[in-house]
């Protein structure tokens, strides 16, 4: 197994053993796992959107409800990338030792961790879409653009999944996952222009926020569902690409030399 452990890149498609593995045991819960993505984000949007977007006039040019739609998809997406490459991944690798049997395969770390990234990202875009139906069906979105959408989730579902796997890497319990909610999660929701335009915040605190990947995402796909071209698409795209690359790259390295220890 150690030479699997010490291989330094996935191979092509390699990855797909693992994903196809993680999508089979989830289909067998799969409308009560989608059913548990929609139930807080809706809340968000039927308590905030409608209770306080009636107190609010519109907020760049739409209705506050809108505006806030568009955040909870990429919050949702957030969080479940995040929750699948936090404690779904930690069991398999720590607690079930899915990863060992695995590494005793042909697969190589390199090659599991992929899987692990992709298949978080698959779970963050079953997230984000179920929401995105839910919100066409209120009338919330305009115009084919939104279907563009969802690239922009696989997108930040890749970076927030990937930035998931080096916390998991370094956590030794499933306590440990708390402080990555409470001290980059959180925070990061609150100024990254999901609940209010981040022009709103101090202006440093504004420019912290303003390169946070979910505000990435954000820009992203606010303009989309308002049926807009987003303006610097590229630069969200490559922000996010690169986060994800970077991340990927670091989680991979600690992971390696967890399992090596």
């Amino acid at each position: 197994m150690s030479s699997t452990l010490t291989a330094n890149t996935a191979r092509p498609f390699g990855f797909l053993p693992v994903w196809r593995r993680n999508f089979l045991v989830w289909k067998k819960l799969a409308l009560p796992s989608i059913l548990g993505n929609l139930a807080d984000p809706l809340i968000y949007m039927l308590g905030l959107g409608y209770g306080l977007g009636a107190m609010l006039p519109s907020i760049e040019g739409q209705p506050y409800v809108a505006f806030l739609a568009a955040g909870t998809v990429c919050a949702s997406t957030m969080n479940a990338a995040t929750f699948e490459a936090l404690y779904s991944a930690f069991s398999r690798m720590h607690v079930q030792k899915t990863w060992d049997a695995i590494l005793n395969t042909p697969l190589g770390l390199a090659d599991v961790v992929a899987g692990e990234l992709f298949w978080a990202a698959t779970k963050s875009l079953f997230s984000g879409a179920a929401i995105l139906v839910v919100i066409t069906g209120m009338g919330l979105t305009h115009g084919l653009l939104m279907l563009w959408a969802l690239p922009a989730i696989v997108l930040t579902g890749l970076a927030f999944a990937a930035l998931g796997l080096i916390w998991n890497a370094l956590a030794p319990s499933y306590d440990f996952f708390m402080y990555y909610f409470t001290l980059f999660i959180t925070p990061m929701t609150l100024i990254s222009g999901v609940f209010f335009p981040t022009d709103q915040l101090p202006g440093w605190l504004a420019l912290i926020g303003g390169w946070l990947p979910l505000a990435q995402g954000v820009a992203l796909v606010r303009p989309l569902l308002a049926g807009q071209v987003p303006a610097n698409a590229l630069i969200h795209i490559l922000a996010l690409l690169g986060t994800a690359a970077f991340a990927f790259a670091i989680a991979l390295h600690l992971t390696r030399r967890r399992l090596l220890k």
